[in-house]
C-alpha cells in the first residue's frame, strides 16, 4: 500500500483542544437518534456533512455547509504536510486498552491489485449514496479503517509520538480519541516504507473504498483517499461478535426447532444467558422462555451442506457453523433474505441481544463467538470474504478528526 502524507483540514487550529461537539461515528454507525443528537450539538458537526437530517436538495446543501466552514475559518488547512498519529483509549469488560494506528492518504486500486484486500460484500445502495457525497463536496470526510500485519511492533513504534495531542476527543460512547501530528520528514519516509510492501485488510469502509475507486477512474486526482492503519496484531484490535436477532420466521416454534437442531448440535438447557460464553463449535439460542446451549458435534461438521469452495478456515467461523448449520436449513434464512434485511437483526451487546429475545420483541437471539484476528486473516488471505456481519470492530474511528480535500496540491 503505498500512503501519503497530507495537509489536512481540521477543526478550530491552535484553538481548540477538545473538539467533541464536531466528530461522529461513521455514517452507517449513526441510529436516527444519534443523528437528531449530533446534529444539535454543534452548528460544524461534521454529520452535517455525511448525514444530514434532510437533504432536500442531494448533497448540495452539505457542499454548501463545507464552503462555509472553511470560509470562515473554522475548519482550516494545516500549513505543513504530516501523518497524524491516531490513538483511541477504550474500555472492554471493565479493562482499559489503547489502540495504535495513523492517520494518512493511501492510493485506492482495484481489489485484482492485490494492494487492498476486501472481508465482504458490498450493496449498490450505499455506494450510490456515498458516490453523490464525494460528488457534490469533493470531500474526502470518511475515515476507512485498515489493519496491516506488523508482527514485530515496528510499526507502532514509529507511530508513537509522545507528548500532548494536537487534538483530542471523546465518541459518545465515552471511549477516548486523540491525535498528533507527524512531520518529520524522515519519520514520514520510514512509515511510508514500512508499508510500502505490504497488503492491508479493510476493516470497516468496504463502501466508501469501492466508491472511491470507482470515482477514481473519473476523477484522478481522487486517487488518495483518507485511510485509518492499524496493526493487525495490535493488543488494541477489538473485534465483538455479532448476535443474531431472527424475526419474520413462518411458524417458529423454539421446541420443534431444538428437537431438529440435534440432529447435529448437543443442545442442553441454559439457565443463565447473559453469563454465557460462546466458542467456535458451542452458541446459544434464547426464544421467550426457553434457552439452550448448541454444540456442533465432530461427526456433524463434515455433514453440513458447506457452501462450493468454502475453505477449512472459512467453515470453522462461529458465523459460518450459525448459518449453515442452522439458520439456512431450519429456519430458511438464505443470503437473499440476508441482503434484504427482512429476517435478522444485529447487535453487539449480549445483554440486549438477551433482552430483547425474553421481551419476545425478536423471535430468538442466537449468540455466537466474535471472530479472532487470526481467522480473519487466514480467510482474506485466502481470497475469501467473510459471511454477512461476522465482525464489529470497537470502537470505530470518528469522522471530523481530519479530512482531506480532492485536488488540493500537497
Amino acid at each position: 500500500m503505498k500512503i501519503h502524507a497530507f495537509r489536512g483540514y481540521r477543526y478550530g487550529i491552535g484553538r481548540v483542544a477538545d473538539v467533541s461537539p464536531v466528530v461522529a461515528p461513521p455514517y452507517d454507525q449513526i441510529s436516527p437518534e444519534q443523528q437528531r443528537r449530533l446534529h444539535e450539538m454543534d452548528p460544524h458537526n461534521i454529520v452535517r456533512l455525511t448525514l444530514p437530517l434532510a437533504p432536500s436538495d442531494g448533497y448540495a446543501g452539505a457542499r454548501r455547509a463545507l464552503d462555509q466552514w472553511v470560509a470562515d475559518g473554522a475548519w482550516a488547512r494545516e500549513q505543513r504536510p504530516a501523518i497524524y498519529a491516531y490513538h483511541q483509549t477504550y474500555t472492554v469488560g471493565g479493562t482499559p486498552i489503547t489502540r495504535r494506528g495513523f492517520v494518512a492518504l493511501g492510493e485506492v486500486t482495484p481489489y485484482a491489485r492485490g494492494e487492498v484486500l476486501p472481508h465482504e460484500r458490498t450493496h449498490a445502495g450505499p455506494k450510490r449514496d456515498r458516490l453523490a457525497l464525494l460528488e457534490a463536496t469533493g470531500a474526502d470526510i470518511g475515515l476507512l479503517f485498515m489493519l496491516v500485519e506488523d508482527p514485530e511492533a515496528r510499526l507502532a513504534r514509529l507511530i508513537d509520538p509522545g507528548g500532548a495531542p494536537a487534538v483530542e476527543a471523546r465518541d459518545l460512547k465515552g471511549e477516548r480519541h486523540a491525535l498528533w501530528r507527524i512531520t518529520d520528514e524522515a519519520a514520514i519516509a520510514e512509515v511510508t516504507r514500512h508499508l510500502a510492501a505490504r497488503p492491508v485488510i479493510i476493516a470497516d469502509g468496504h463502501h466508501r473504498y469501492e466508491t472511491a475507486v470507482d470515482y477514481a477512474t473519473r476523477n484522478p486526482a481522487a486517487r488518495r483517499k483518507l485511510m485509518g492503519f492499524f496493526p493487525l496484531e495490535g493488543p488494541g484490535l477489538t473485534i465483538l461478535p455479532n448476535h443474531r436477532l431472527v424475526h419474520n420466521v413462518i411458524d417458529f416454534d423454539p421446541a420443534r426447532f431444538l428437537s431438529r437442531a440435534a440432529a447435529w448440535f448437543d443442545v442442553a438447557p441454559l439457565p443463565d444467558p447473559l453469563a454465557f460464553r460462546p466458542a467456535n463449535r458451542r452458541l446459544a439460542v434464547v426464544a421467550g422462555e426457553h434457552a439452550a446451549v448448541l454444540t456442533l458435534r465432530d461427526d456433524a461438521f463434515a455433514r453440513i451442506a458447506w457452501p462450493a469452495g468454502t475453505s477449512p478456515a472459512w467453515r470453522a467461523l462461529a458465523v459460518s457453523i450459525l448459518h449453515e448449520g442452522l439458520l439456512r436449513p431450519l429456519l430458511d434464512i438464505t443470503d437473499e433474505k440476508l441482503d434484504a434485511k427482512t429476517h435478522v437483526d444485529y447487535t453487539a451487546d449480549q445483554a440486549e441481544a438477551v433482552g430483547l429475545a425474553r421481551e419476545g420483541k425478536f423471535q430468538a437471539a442466537f449468540l455466537v463467538a466474535p471472530t479472532t484476528p487470526a481467522e480473519l486473516r487466514a480467510v482474506v488471505r485466502g481470497g475469501e470474504l467473510m459471511p454477512q456481519k461476522s465482525t464489529h470492530f470497537y470502537p470505530k474511528l470518528l469522522d471530523g478528526l481530519v479530512f482531506h480535500r480532492l485536488g488540493d496540491a500537497a
